[in-house]
């Protein structure tokens, strides 16, 4: 399998997709994984491993899970403190194209989400995003 930019065979995933294709994490994710401060809540269901997060500055972390009963990806956007609604915003998609764009955009006191789209088929990655009040990140990765 050819692995995409920044992407390492020593990070990939040990997750088996179709029998063949592998979920590779981002060399990135790991670094952010030890940042994070914002607990993942398992609002994504039973089954639902994290695969990836982002922090959102000092105020939350976007999770990026994956199933492989459920053969899906789900995001979610967590407050690292619950309070009065702000905005919110969770967004999961494909690239290097977009097949199943979907986000969560609302006011929320704790999270936005959970947002779910099919396992990336070959030659695709995922690609997500989150934000919080004024803040914003994301990230891209985990390529079939």
């Amino acid at each position: 399998m050819k692995l995409r930019h920044g992407i390492t065979t020593a990070a990939t995933a040990a997750a088996v997709l179709a029998g063949t294709a592998l979920l590779a994490t981002p060399a990135s994710a790991a670094p952010a994984a030890a940042k994070a401060t914002a607990p993942y809540n398992g609002v994504c269901g039973a089954g639902y491993d994290v695969i990836a997060t982002t922090p959102i500055h000092n105020v939350g972390v976007t999770y990026v899970t994956w199933s492989s009963a459920a053969d899906k990806v789900c995001a979610v956007t967590i407050r690292n403190t619950p309070g009065a609604r702000e905005y919110m915003n969770v967004t999961l998609d494909t690239w290097p194209e977009s097949t199943h764009p979907v986000s969560d955009p609302g006011s929320f006191t704790t999270y936005a989400g959970p947002v779910y789209n099919p396992t990336p088929g070959p030659g695709q990655c995922l690609q997500w995003s989150g934000s919080i009040d004024i803040y914003y990140d994301g990230g891209n990765g985990n390529c079939a």
